[in-house]
């Protein structure tokens, strides 16, 4: 609720007084990093950096590090993949009794098992024994079938609402989107209000990964990873063009890419030039894409 709030109040700054957004929420990061600060430091008591721990076998905790049961990973993954499947094979049949366009049967049957196969694998690795030998882990962590769900949510209200088809609208053309009747100010708050939201779900995440929530977290790193997560997936800087899954995907890519780094040893400055590089070539994929699109 209170990210919704701070997402809203960004928005309206944004829309009715007409600053740019980057520096808008570039300043909302310095602001709640300073509040998040004499917050923990206050609570902790501690005047020079203050970590407040947080408690064992809570719900909190539990979204990381707590896992479902074996039977129960491949009972939720059997009905998932279930209903996306019957999801897809719906508006395929929907589309061709329409007589729009559709894809072939074919493909559409490949992704059905392409999707299979992969919720197997991921049920397999998560149900091996992971754990020490003092004890024993397996199971999906809850984590996964959480950040499943919420790109699910998104997706669909991205891809099959009126509201989703306005954003991407107000992003390709917002003077466009205005004269075709789109409440171009009411969409732009709601969205800054529904990415704050799931700013604020990944840091209920992050917090319950780390055991803790600390002043030492380095947010201005965490914004980099997450603009670079979305770009090489696929999501345009000039609006328009982006979908959930591809920045599930990029974020995906920038974690093995930051995992390989740490595992060969690289330093922290060779791992911030290198990251910076693969995010610097995902703009230039995105800008140059764009300007042969406009040709």
């Amino acid at each position: 609720m209170v990210c919704a709030v701070i997402g809203t109040v960004q928005g309206l700054i944004i829309t009715f007084l007409k600053l740019p957004s980057f520096v808008v929420t570039l300043a909302g990061l310095l602001a709640f990093q300073g509040v998040l600060i004499w917050y923990l430091n206050r609570e902790a008591g501690q005047a020079g950096g203050g970590t407040i721990a947080i408690a064992p076998d809570t719900v909190l905790a539990n979204l990381v590090y707590g896992n479902l049961g074996v039977v129960t990973g491949w009972i939720v993954m059997l009905l998932s993949v279930a209903a996306v499947s019957a999801g897809m094979l719906y508006r395929y049949l929907r589309r061709r009794s329409a007589g729009l366009a559709v894809p072939p049967l074919g493909l559409v049957v490949l992704k059905i098992v392409a999707l299979a196969v992969a919720g197997i694998l991921l049920v397999v690795i998560c149900n091996t024994d992971r754990g020490t030998a003092f004890a024993e882990l397996k199971g999906v962590p809850w984590v996964i079938p959480i950040v499943l769900a919420i790109l699910a949510v998104w997706t669909f209200l991205l891809d099959r609402t009126r509201f989703g088809r306005y954003i991407y609208a107000i992003g390709g053309n917002a003077e466009a989107a205005r004269r075709a009747g789109i409440k171009v100010t009411h969409i732009r708050v709601l969205a800054f209000a529904l990415c704050s939201t799931t700013a604020g779900m990944a840091g209920i995440v992050y917090a319950s990964r780390l055991g803790s929530i600390s002043t030492n977290v380095d947010g201005g790193q965490l914004v980099l990873y997450a603009v670079a997560a979305a770009v090489i997936g696929g999501t345009s800087l000039f609006g328009g063009r982006g979908k959930m899954i591809h920045a599930v995907l990029g974020g995906l890519v920038i974690a093995a890419i930051y995992n390989g780094m740490g595992l060969i040893q690289l330093s922290a400055a060779v791992q911030y030039m290198v990251t910076a590089l693969v995010l610097l070539g995902a703009v230039t994929v995105d800008a140059v894409s764009r300007r042969g699109r406009a040709a």
